[in-house]
């Protein structure tokens, strides 16, 4: 019988917690998304609902500014380290349901080869433009206005494996832009290309001065090549529920339903409505906003203020859930808006874990890989996994 009737997972996109034993690998010493983050905002940054649950006791040795250790947190903490062999969200949420990606998928710095460009060309009967590695926001601000003039597609890249195709839904329509990305997607699935993600980027505008992309993004990515803790569950009758880019990450396997969500508020408020409900199982949760909307901008403002937004979110949510509920909020990866670059960074996650029906103030320590969130699900419910991850059901006490 489950432990808890119910677990709600939420991984805030992006905010690690710390470079990780491996950031040397991808060039990311010294990055520290939440510790940065604090930093910019001189002591100023509250989350008090986060900070109960332990947030700030994950940190004792180096503390958050603004998010200190507290004596009695009423949740159990720690941190995460990933073993796939990318940053990606992809990898990371991958490997948080039981199937770390040891593998590398293509990765295109200098841009995608002319045969792969040329058969988007040919498919949509589009010319394609950049193929570089570019800022989502800076990429429509140079090409933008070229692409109202000519419905050239918009190709580009960054630091992760992804094939982003940008388009002004003035001129390409949302519907060509998903069939566009769909072709994509099933021409890089295999061999030379594995490339994780193709991402459809629409946005509206008339000029570089008002270009914004809009909630309709969607994010093809690979399918799991191997059945992951969402399909054991699944498999086993425990209803699974994604919000957000959830259903995008695992191309819908696993999943009975879900909701697509336009941000991280609408993404909060969501579950809080399931939890709410009378749904019953695993309800997964990603908030996008902090990466896409902020860590990639390099924007440490809008990051520490969305941050401050989901903690008042946090508590509607705490004051919801039943004593029969499991919260953990954990993250994919880093994306440290100080720090060079624009692309994702190589840090542990943070791990809190809470239930009114438990004494909190537990260590949870350092668990590696991110597997340990999954088998934990599991065994609650009572389901069998692969030894991928060990869970910490025990430690809850």
């Amino acid at each position: 019988m489950a432990q808890f009737k119910r677990v709600i997972g939420i991984v805030t996109d992006s905010i690690g917690i710390g470079e990780a034993p491996d950031a040397a690998k991808f060039n990311d010493e010294g990055s520290d998304t939440l510790g940065h983050i604090g930093s910019y905002f001189k002591g100023q940054l509250a989350l008090p609902n986060w900070q109960q649950l332990g947030l700030g006791n994950i940190r004792q040795d180096r503390p958050i500014e603004g998010v200190a250790p507290i004596a009695h947190p009423i949740g159990y903490f720690g941190k995460m380290a990933e073993i796939s062999a990318g940053k990606d969200s992809m990898d990371g949420h991958w490997e948080m349901m039981g199937l770390p990606v040891t593998a590398p998928l293509g990765f295109f710095p200098q841009g995608f080869p002319e045969a792969l460009i040329k058969q988007i060309e040919d498919f949509s009967g589009r010319k394609v433009i950049v193929n570089l590695p570019y800022s989502g926001t800076e990429v429509i601000a140079k090409y933008g206005e070229q692409q109202l003039k000519t419905g050239d597609l918009i190709v580009y890249t960054s630091g992760d494996s992804v094939l982003q195709i940008a388009a002004n839904t003035a001129v390409i329509p949302l519907k060509e832009l998903y069939k566009i990305c769909e072709y994509a997607r099933s021409i890089t699935t295999d061999a030379p290309y594995k490339i994780g993600r193709v991402i459809a980027r629409p946005y509206v505008g008339d000029s570089a001065e008002n270009f914004t992309r809009t909630s309709d993004r969607h994010d093809y990515a690979l399918m799991p090549n191997a059945p992951t803790d969402l399909d054991r569950l699944q498999a086993a009758g425990v209803p699974t529920y994604g919000v957000g880019k959830i259903n995008d990450i695992f191309s819908g396997q696993g999943l009975d339903d879900g909701i697509h969500t336009v941000s991280n508020v609408d993404g909060m408020n969501q579950t809080i409505k399931q939890v709410k409900s009378d749904r019953q199982g695993f309800i997964f949760t990603n908030l996008v906003d902090f990466d896409a909307m902020y860590g990639h901008r390099r924007n440490a403002q809008g990051d520490g203020e969305a941050l401050m937004t989901f903690d008042q979110q946090l508590g509607e949510l705490m004051a919801a859930m039943q004593p029969e509920d499991l919260l953990m909020i954990t993250s994919d990866h880093g994306n440290d808006p100080t720090f060079r670059g624009t692309d994702h960074t190589r840090e542990f996650v943070p791990l809190v874990v809470y239930s009114k029906s438990l004494p909190g103030g537990g260590d949870l320590g350092i668990r590696s890989p991110f597997a340990d969130m999954g088998a934990t699900i599991l065994e609650n419910f009572g389901v069998a996994g692969t030894g991928v991850g060990h869970s910490f059901l025990a430690a809850l006490k």
